[in-house]
This record gives C-alpha cells, structure tokens and sequence, in this order.
C-alpha cells in the first residue's frame, strides 16, 4: 500500500504542476464554468481516450496521459466550484487555487486509500480501458445527477463521483507508468 501512495503522489505532483502552470498562463477564468460545462470537459477528454485506445491511427500527437492529467485536474476544479460555487469573474489567485486544489487532493486520496485497503489493490489487475469505461459511466451518473438538479434517491452526490474520477485517473496513469 505504501507504493501506492508514492506513486499517487508522483502523478498528483505532475497534475499540480500543470495546474499552476496553467493558473499562471489563464489565471482562474475557470471559476466562471459550471458544473455541467466541467462534467462536458471531462467527458470530451475521457471521450478521447476510449477513441485512442480503440483507433489505431493517431492525428493528433497527444496520448492518453495528458488526456487522464486534464480528467484529474478538471474533477478537482469541479470539487472546487462544488464548494465555492460559480462566480461571475476569476476571483481567486495562484495561491488561494493551489491551497483548494491541495485540500481536495488530501480528501480524494485518503479515500482512495480507504476503498484501497477494502478493495485490496484491485485495481492493480484492471485494465486501462476498464478504468476508462468506469470514468465514462462515472460521467454518465454525473449527467444524469445533474439533470435531477443534484438530487439522488440512494445514491452517492456528484462529490463522490469526481473523486472517483480523479482516483480511476491516478491509476491508469500508474499503470501507464
């Protein structure tokens, strides 16, 4: 289990560098999306893995880890609206978005670490492309969540369905090494 939260770590350090990076180049014009144009954004990228997995030609020179760091870094931006909400102008810095990013972060892997510990590393003899289906399904629950107003009779909230996102992400970007 120790492996795995280096290598958790190890992939949510190059997420958050790209994040800032991407914080210093836009600032937050992310803060003005909402929930439903994040859950879209997420989709398109895990959209565009399950066609490079399945295609064999390649038009665009991009593979599937940027595609799975944009997954990671998109469900923390919408664990974050979820908590801040939708604002009308960017309104927060580099910093005030690195310290969020970092606390949704802590939260999403203790329960990875959590349903690892239950799970036993099950994940470690998934395939990438059953990762990326249950990304999909993921979505598909956040859609249908989103379209009953967030409300669910039983199930989990969108919350859950980002971290699991973020956590099915992480590891296929460990099994692509």
């Amino acid at each position: 289990m120790q492996d795995t939260s280096k290598q958790y770590d190890a992939v949510i350090d190059d997420c958050r560098s790209l994040f800032i990076k991407k914080m210093s180049d836009y600032g937050a014009a992310w803060r003005i999306l909402r929930l439903p144009s994040l859950t879209d954004q997420i989709f398109i990228k895990a959209q565009r893995i399950r066609q490079l997995q399945e295609n064999e030609i390649r038009k665009v020179d991009e593979g599937e880890k940027s595609e799975f760091i944009g997954i990671i870094n998109y469900s923390i931006m919408a664990l974050i609206q979820l908590e801040k909400g939708v604002v009308e102008n960017p309104d927060i810095n580099t910093e005030e978005a690195t310290i969020l990013y970092d606390t949704h972060v802590k939260i999403t892997k203790e329960l990875m670490l959590n349903k690892n510990h239950d799970y036993g590393e099950a994940w470690r003899d998934m395939r990438v492309s059953s990762l990326t289906d249950l990304i999909l399904q993921k979505l598909l629950r956040v859609k249908q969540i989103e379209d009953n107003k967030g409300k669910t009779l039983v199930s989990e909230g969108i919350d859950a369905n980002y971290q699991d996102m973020i956590n099915y992400a992480v590891f296929a970007m460990i099994h692509l090494g």
